[in-house]
């Protein structure tokens, strides 16, 4: 502990590669209890040594500096590389109140190199990756999710630890802007929301403002529509359009950074006519600031290290993540919404009658019909049956998935008895998941009414809970005010959820989809998907850098609404839709889950034309023989620390180019997926980052240098892949569900040009048996120079494990005959293979 700056300094070591830092000007406990660290680790070992000008604490793999002169902490690693430093006089802490209770605004100031970049904070629909000297508000609302964790291409991970508002660099300027008397386009559209499906007619108008800068350079600019959601994100600066984006709904603010002159400009902002739409601004400096409203002290975590290195250590801290089943590795069909029992097993019949792969089937919203929103339980005019239901579905080998919110009908049956005991947020239909009894409650009528039907995997709606909702509320039965914990309703809604599965349902891994998240949830067992977005171009390019935005914070399971949910009326006989619907789907297949969505539409692939279908099928073939690599790599999340969907920062941190794009990004260690996203395209041009030995087109065996840009022939058939030279890939055959038995071999691909090895997982699949060790590895090595390939002694048992296995090895050569293959027999006794003859080393 440090006294300076009128208060007290306190650095705790939590593990070898992270240090906790509070500043505190008088103790008080606000937070009912610690949210995000939830393991109990053992104290690293840690040196403190000090002299005139200094205290220096050092642990194996960082070490923080406290400047007595200046009264700032700066941290190194081990060989001093300076990794983050704070800024003198950037620790601000100002008494305030809010509802009567002391808190304070706090504000830390950290320098920021001009050739750092930075990532993370969350999923947000700016279309920014690099939020080097952005702006951005940190609220949950549908679409964007508010995670206040930074990883920096320097070799750190910063987590800030507040739990309500936060703003990263925030914009001390701002320009109101006012709305013009004429009004512009009126149109009527089909909305959603809390209360179900309606139509809206919304008035666009004008609103407009002369901002005036004191000198020329790079803005960060924040534009806030004024209301909870927005319905367009439109700006345009001395007649250049900067922000275009439409749909029927957006979160309430979007940032840029713009480079603007010196003098006076013109701003315009379109926007719906309810809009107070303001324009903040400032001056991007080499600085990273992050700021709260409400706080009990200042607080923040720094790790150290790389990027699997900085998300293992935060893990370590805040929970290890569950395997989810294998079958969540399939593809899950989901359209809104099945509207009978018979409808929904029609379609899961058809799946499986024309031979597409499948996972899982999503009933999506209001099953419930008369009983009143979320009753937890189905009308039965239209289900009849459920439980039969379900178990038409799993005779199918297909697991259900279903809609549970966290809002209740106060006129349901559920609701009234919810009601009677002041369970709900006021003035609100959000139950009051911070009161404990309420949320023992909520759990009660979740596991009496709906576990009973075998249900498999739950989709948690709106969980933010939806339009930022809490602020000017009370919460916990009515002791504290809702800003205090604005961010975290998520975390105690799935929290609540996940134990209670595992209590109450103790032999299926738990799989729960939701649409908002915060730190440390990655222990409940928990997938996000990005919201209610649009269908167009920009909105897929901005979805792809929105989930790779999440990855960088340490919550690895995620996707979106494949095709967009909103979608154009036409769907069905628009080539112009299809082309999109496909590149959105072929991206899909590499994302941690693989998933379809549609509002008011029957989103099965039969019905967008054969053409259409044919290409869904080849994805999905592609998508299930790589099961193998797949879920292997899921157990190095859970296992490891890992992350499945890799930002470029996590592997090539010292390749600016690389850094720079904001669709590409790895699957696992070796796949590198270039994405698609502009229509009517023959070739496309990706970069393939800095790598010594080069890259490997996937399908052709092509090599390639790295660092360099490539322009590549496309068609709809499929989008470029690569893999880093010297990589296995192990693939299955292709198959209509994960768990379908085959006696055909296993093909194990490397791909040469330097050393390479991977470690094949398998387990049960579905229970949490791997928790006791009941799972097996199998540890594959490839020798580049003697061109060998050693299968080690397989590791570990579990019930039902193949003792006998056939492997199909392929060295993945140019224009490589794949005929050209050696095939063994494996009985988990090590194995060396020679696989190529003098002439082809």
């Amino acid at each position: 502990m440090i006294e300076t700056g009128g208060g007290m300094l306190r650095l705790t070591p939590l593990n070898e590669r992270s240090i906790r830092v509070t500043f505190t000007k008088k103790e008080r406990r606000l937070y009912p209890e610690e949210l995000v660290y939830s393991e109990q680790v053992t104290p690293p070992p840690y040196r403190v040594s000090e002299d005139e000008t200094s205290i220096r604490m050092e642990l194996e793999q960082i070490i923080a500096i406290f400047n007595r002169e200046k009264g700032t902490l700066s941290f190194t690693d081990r060989q001093g590389t300076l990794l983050l430093s704070e800024k003198a006089g950037g620790r601000i802490m100002e008494a305030d109140s809010l509802d009567n209770i002391e808190v304070y605004k706090v504000m830390q100031r950290f320098h920021s190199p001009p050739d750092e970049y930075l990532f993370g904070t969350g999923q947000f629909q700016d279309g920014q990756l690099n939020i080097r000297g952005l702006s951005r508000r940190l609220t949950q609302v549908n679409s964007q999710i508010a995670i206040p964790f930074i990883l920096s291409s320097k070799g750190y991970g910063l987590l800030w630890n507040n739990y309500g508002l936060t703003d990263l660099n925030p914009a001390e300027e701002v320009l109101p802007l006012l709305r013009n008397d004429e009004q512009g386009e009126r149109v009527t559209v089909d909305a959603t929301g809390t209360s179900g499906n309606r139509r809206e007619t919304r008035q666009m108008n004008r609103f407009t403002g002369t901002l005036t800068l004191p000198a020329a350079g790079s803005y960060a600019l924040l534009l806030d529509v004024g209301q909870a959601m927005a319905r367009k994100h439109h700006l345009v600066i001395n007649g250049d359009t900067l922000v275009d984006v439409n749909n029927i709904w957006l979160p309430p603010t979007t940032s840029l950074i713009a480079q603007l002159s010196k003098g006076t400009h013109q701003v315009i902002v379109e926007g719906e006519e309810q809009d107070r739409p303001q324009l903040y601004w400032r001056a991007v400096t080499d600085e990273t600031i992050l700021s709260s409203p409400v706080a009990e002290a200042l607080d923040y975590t720094i790790f150290a290290g790389n990027g699997d290195e900085v998300i293992a250590s935060y893990r370590q801290l805040t929970g290890a993540t569950p395997m989810l089943p294998r079958w969540a590795f399939g593809y899950i069909h989901c359209r809104e919404r099945y509207h009978t029992q018979e409808e929904l097993l029609e379609n899961a019949r058809t799946f499986r009658e024309r031979g597409l792969p499948v996972d899982v089937i999503v009933q999506d919203w209001q099953y419930w019909g008369k009983h009143g929103w979320n009753a937890m339980r189905f009308d039965e005019e239209r289900y009849p049956d459920p439980a039969e239901m379900v178990r038409q579905l799993h005779a199918m080998n297909l697991r259900m998935m279903i809609s549970v919110w966290s809002k209740i009908d106060k006129q349901s049956e559920v609701g009234k008895e919810m009601d009677k005991k002041g369970y709900y947020i006021p003035d609100s239909e959000w139950i009051d998941f911070f009161n404990p009894e309420a949320a023992a409650a909520y759990w009660k009528q979740f596991s009496t009414k709906m576990l009973p039907y075998g249900i498999d995997a739950w989709w948690l709606d709106a969980t933010e809970p939806e339009n930022d909702d809490l602020q000017h509320r009370k919460i916990m039965n009515g002791t504290l005010p809702g800003e205090l914990l604005r961010n975290v309703y998520p975390l105690y809604v799935n929290r609540t959820v996940f134990e209670g599965l595992r209590k109450d349902d103790p032999t299926r891994r738990a799989f729960i989809l939701t649409r908002s998240a915060f730190a440390g949830m990655q222990r409940y067992g928990t997938a996000t998907w990005s919201g209610d977005v649009g269908h167009d171009w920009e909105t897929l390019r901005r979805q792809i850098t929105a989930g790779l935005g999440q990855m960088s914070t340490g919550l690895p399971w995620w996707t979106y609404d494949a095709g967009g949910f909103f979608r154009p009326a036409d769907q069905y006989s628009n080539t112009l839709y299809h082309e999109l619907f496909i590149r959105w789907f072929q991206t899909a297949a590499f994302f941690p889950l693989l998933r379809v969505h549609g509002y008011m539409s029957n989103t099965e692939p039969w019905r967008y034309g054969e053409a259409v279908e044919e290409v869904v099928s080849q994805t999905l073939d592609l998508r299930y023989r790589l099961l193998p690599y797949i879920y292997s790599e899921a157990s190095r999340v859970s296992m490891y620390g890992s992350t499945l969907m890799r930002p470029l920062v996590m592997d090539f941190a010292d390749d600016s180019t690389a850094l720079e794009q904001k669709n590409q990004f790895l699957f696992g260690p070796s796949l590198l997926v270039t994405p698609v996203t502009e229509p009517g395209v023959k070739q496309w041009s990706l970069y393939l980052p800095r790598q010594e030995k080069g890259w490997i087109d996937f399908r052709s065996g092509e090599q390639f240098e790295g660092g360099r840009i490539l322009d590549v022939p496309v068609d709809l058939t499929a989008i470029p892949l690569f893999v880093r030279a010297g990589s296995i890939i192990p693939m299955g055959p292709a198959g209509q569900q994960t768990s379908q038995p085959s006696d055909e071999p296993m093909e194990i691909r490397i791909y040469p040009g330097s050393d390479a090895s991977f470690t094949l997982y398998e387990d049960e699949g579905d229970n949490y048996h791997y928790e006791k060790g009941l799972c097996s590895t199998i540890e594959m090595r490839w020798n580049e120079s003697a061109a060998t390939l050693t299968i080690g002694a397989r590791k570990g048992t579990f019930p039902g494990m193949e003792h006998h296995r056939t492997f199909r090895l392929l060295v993945m050569k140019p224009q490589s005959d794949p005929g050209e293959t050696v095939t063994i027999t494996y009985n988990g006794k090590r194995k060396k293979i020679t696989l190529l003859d003098k002439k082809e080393r």
